[in-house]
């Protein structure tokens, strides 16, 4: 048996979810202050969550593993 368990990432379990198809879920940036000078559309956007792209969803689940 193992001695060292990995250990998940306690900041990304915070702030992203895994899908039931094996993706990663996450919220967009740029939408916590300094919204003045952004468009209404561009706010719109911002809003709705996104999932994480191919090239960092091998990285995140490693550190997301439990």
């Amino acid at each position: 048996m193992a001695k060292n368990k990995m250990k998940s990432h306690r900041g990304a379990m915070k702030r992203m979810k895994l899908t039931g198809s094996g993706k990663i879920k996450r919220n967009k940036a740029y939408k916590s202050h300094i919204l003045t000078k952004k468009t209404a559309k561009r706010k719109r956007g911002l809003r709705k969550a996104t999932t994480l792209t191919s090239a960092d969803l091998k990285r995140m689940l490693r550190s997301m593993a439990k």
